[in-house]
C-alpha cells in the first residue's frame, strides 16, 4: 500500500494511511452500503411488511395525538382542523401542550377548543422545550398509544389504523415505537424540492437498511412517531436536556430491550426550511443531538459491542460520520490555504494537479451518491418521486457540506450538554403568515 503519511514509524504510518483512505472514501463506501442495504430490505426482508387489517370501531385502541407547540400561530389551526376532520379513525383525542407561547397560539387554541370537543390543551407557562412539553403531556394523555405530531405536520388519513396494526400483531407487545416515512408538504421552493429527495428517499433508504439489516433504528422521526406509553414510562420519558429528543429516546428504548420499527408505507407530511438560515439552524440542532447521543452511549456500546451487533454497526457508522465531518472541514480549510500559497508562488502546475485530484474525488462521490439516490427514489413511494432527481445535485453539494459543518460547529456544545450544561428550550421556525387570522373573543 502506498503510504501517504510519514511519521518515521512503519506501523503507525500503515495504520494512519488506512484511516486516511477510509475517511477519504467514507461517503463513497457509505453510499454503496446503503444501496446494498435497501436491496437486502426489499428482497430478503419482505416479512417486515405487513398486510393492513381493518380494525372494528368497537375495539380500536384509544390514541392520544400529542402536539407540542411553541409560537405556532401560522400553522396550528390548519393542523388541528386536519387532525379533527381528516383522520379515518374514531377513538382518539388531540392533546396540545402549549409550551409558553407568546404569540396568538393560546387564543387560537382557545377558539378551537369550543369547536372541537376532542381537543384538549395544556398550558405550560415557561418555555422549557419539546421534550419537557411531551413529558408533561404524557401524564395527561388518556391513550396507551401516543402519536407525537409536530404543529406543522399532518399524517395521511389512514395513518392511525396503520400504526395500530404494528402494535396489535403477534410479537407487537415488545414494540416501543413505530416511526413513519417523511414527505415534504411545502415543495414550492428549490430547497423544498431538494429536501423531498432527502427526506422521502435518502432518510427512507437509511432507515430501511437499519431496520431490515441491522435490526434497529438510529433515530425516530420526531415529527410523527407513535409510541407505546408504557415504553416511554419505562425509560423515564424524554431527556429534557437534549437537542433532539427523537434520537435520544430511540437509543434509550433499544438499549432497554424494546423494539423500534420503521413503517415506510405510513406517510406523514411536514413543512421544511425554505431559507438557508432556517436550514442551518435545523441541521445544527440535528447535528448537536446526534453527537450528544453518541457521547451518551459511547461506553455502553464500547464495553458491550456484541450485545447487539446491529446497534454496534450503527454506532460505528455514526463515529465515522462525526470523524469524517471534522476531517472534511479541516481538509477544506487546508485546501483553501494551499491553493492560496500555490497561487501566491505562481505554482500553476501544482494548482492544476490539486484541482484535478479533487475533481476526480468529487466525481466518484457524485457517481456513488447518484446510485444511492436512484435506488432510494425507486423504492420510495413506488418510484413516484423520480422526477425530483433533477434536484439531487443541490442536495449532494449543499446539504452534505451543511451537515458536515454543523457537526463541526456543535461538537463542543454537545460535550457541554453531556457535562450538564445543556438546555432543551426551543425556538420555532420563522414562518410567514399566509393570511391574517381574526380571532373571536
Amino acid at each position: 500500500m502506498v503510504r501517504v503519511i510519514h511519521t518515521g514509524n512503519e506501523l503507525l504510518d500503515f495504520v494512519a494511511t488506512i484511516i486516511y483512505f477510509i475517511l477519504v472514501s467514507y461517503p463513497i463506501l457509505g453510499s454503496f452500503a446503503w444501496f446494498i442495504g435497501v436491496l437486502c430490505y426489499s428482497f430478503l426482508f419482505k416479512y417486515k411488511h405487513i398486510d393492513w387489517a381493518e380494525i372494528p370501531t368497537e375495539v380500536e385502541p384509544f390514541i392520544t395525538i400529542m402536539v407540542p407547540a411553541h409560537n405556532e400561530e401560522v400553522v396550528i389551526e390548519d393542523t388541528i382542523d386536519y387532525l379533527m376532520t381528516k383522520i379515518n379513525y374514531g377513538n382518539y383525542e388531540v392533546l396540545v401542550t402549549d409550551d409558553g407561547s407568546t404569540d396568538e397560539t393560546p387564543a387560537i387554541l382557545a377558539r378551537l377548543q369550543k369547536k372541537y370537543p376532542k381537543l384538549r390543551v395544556i398550558r405550560i407557562d415557561k418555555n422549557k422545550g419539546k421534550a419537557h412539553a411531551f413529558d408533561i403531556g404524557m401524564a395527561f394523555a388518556k391513550g396507551r398509544l401516543i402519536l407525537s405530531n409536530d404543529a406543522d405536520t399532518v399524517p395521511e388519513p389512514d395513518a392511525l389504523s396503520n400504526y395500530v396494526n404494528y402494535f396489535i400483531r403477534p410479537g407487537g407487545r415488545n414494540i416501543s415505537a413505530v416511526t413513519a416515512n417523511m414527505d415534504v408538504k411545502n415543495r414550492t421552493s428549490l430547497l423544498g424540492k431538494s429536501q423531498t429527495v432527502e427526506f422521502s428517499s435518502i432518510v427512507g433508504i437509511i432507515k430501511r437498511t437499519q431496520a431490515g439489516v441491522l435490526g434497529g433504528l438510529y433515530a425516530y422521526s420526531g415529527a410523527n412517531t407513535m409510541y407505546r406509553k408504557d415504553a416511554l414510562i419505562d425509560v423515564g420519558g424524554f431527556r429534557q436536556d437534549r437537542a433532539t429528543e427523537d434520537i435520544s429516546i430511540a437509543w434509550d428504548h433499544q438499549l432497554n430491550g424494546w423494539i423500534s420499527v420503521f413503517a415506510p408505507t405510513i406517510i406523514f407530511f411536514m413543512e421544511v426550511p425554505v431559507s438557508l438560515p432556517m436550514l442551518y439552524r435545523q441541521r445544527k440542532r440535528w447535528a448537536k443531538g446526534g453527537t450528544e447521543v453518541w457521547l451518551t452511549n459511547f461506553k455502553k456500546v464500547l464495553f458491550h459491542p456484541f450485545e447487539n451487533i446491529g446497534r454496534t454497526f450503527m454506532f460505528i457508522d455514526q463515529t465515522f460520520s462525526i470523524i469524517w465531518s471534522l476531517f472534511f472541514c479541516i481538509s477544506f480549510f487546508v485546501f483553501i490555504i494551499l491553493m492560496g500559497i500555490y497561487l501566491y508562488q505562481g505554482n500553476f502546475e501544482q494548482i492544476y494537479r490539486t484541482l484535478t485530484i479533487s475533481f476526480l474525488f468529487v466525481c466518484f462521490e457524485m457517481i456513488s451518491g447518484i446510485i444511492q439516490l436512484i435506488a432510494s427514489l425507486v423504492v420510495d413511494d413506488q418510484g413516484r418521486k423520480l422526477k425530483y432527481m433533477l434536484f439531487a445535485p443541490l442536495y449532494m453539494l449543499l446539504f452534505w457540506m451543511v451537515n458536515a459543518i454543523t457537526i463541526m460547529t456543535t461538537f463542543i456544545p454537545a460535550i457541554k450538554t453531556i457535562l450538564g450544561y445543556g438546555s432543551g428550550t426551543w425556538k420555532s421556525p420563522e414562518r410567514k403568515m399566509k393570511y391574517k387570522r381574526t380571532t373571536t373573543k
